[in-house]
């Protein structure tokens, strides 16, 4: 899949939004993709993991023992992920505001894990999911992401694949330009920052 066919995935699940949103990581953006509305189509969510696992070197693809995503955004993702690599996809949780293993979920010592998450702009929640899984006994190998916000300038510790990377630009709040600061904010993610 190709950038733009990506995007019209996007555009054709609505799930490409304008206004002024106020994102996971404290940023604001003109911008939010909401992952959750491209991916509640079930033949839309294989269609773009198989794509995802294409863009994997074939070599790491077959070192993967298993999928772990970040809940809430990345689960669908990581679900998708495990069919399309035939591997167990787990998800890590956040009850108390780390990231951990629940749920009867568990990772052996010295299993090496894909991990999945669906849109990246700063890479922190990424960075805490691999500590969780490196606390686990487990090594993360490659992170994935449908969108890469960053447009490839964040860095993870391992390698990461993203499906689409777009730049759209984030501010944080004292820097938010007059045309922005002037609509009303919207905070759409799963986890109120």
């Amino acid at each position: 899949m190709i950038d733009d066919e990506v995007l019209a995935e996007f555009r054709a699940s609505r799930a490409l939004l304008e206004g002024h949103f106020r994102l996971t990581s404290g940023r604001h953006s003109a911008h939010y993709l909401q992952c959750a509305l491209v991916l509640m189509d079930a033949d839309r969510a294989g269609r773009l993991a198989r794509a995802l696992v294409q863009k994997l070197p074939r070599d790491l693809r077959g070192k993967v023992d298993k999928v772990v995503s970040l809940a809430m955004g990345g689960l669908i993702l990581g679900h998708e992920l495990g069919r399309a690599l035939q591997k167990d996809a787990l998800f890590l949780e956040r009850p108390e505001g780390r990231f951990e293993l629940r749920r009867g979920f568990e990772l052996a010592e010295g299993e090496r894990v894909l991990l999945a998450e669906d849109v990246i702009t700063t890479g922190l929640s990424s960075r805490e999911g691999i500590a969780a899984v490196q606390a686990a006994g487990a090594e993360v190998i490659a992170a994935v992401a449908l969108v890469d916000r960053s447009g490839g300038a964040v860095e993870l510790g391992v390698p990461l694949f993203p499906l689409v990377e777009i730049n759209f630009p984030t501010f944080a709040p004292d820097e938010l330009p007059a045309e922005l600061a002037a609509l009303p904010v919207t905070r759409p993610g799963s986890r109120k920052a």
